[in-house]
């Protein structure tokens, strides 16, 4: 997954205000407790970040 469609599932999940304050500020432990920016830049990829935030947040199917 690019980092551009990544972004785009984060400001349709969470609306484009939230997306970067959540992405920045909820720690989770299923991503080594990082947050999204953390993991990313720690090499998670887009794809792996992702499955974690559907898993943590309930991210309805139809939007994963």
């Amino acid at each position: 997954m690019r980092l551009t469609i990544f972004w785009q599932r984060m400001a349709d999940h969470f609306g484009a205000a939230y997306a970067d304050s959540f992405a920045r500020d909820h720690v989770m432990a299923d991503l080594g407790g990082r947050t999204v920016h953390e993991a990313l830049d720690a090499g998670w990829s887009a794809k792996e970040v992702w499955r974690v935030v559907c898993s943590v947040m309930d991210v309805p199917p139809e939007k994963r």
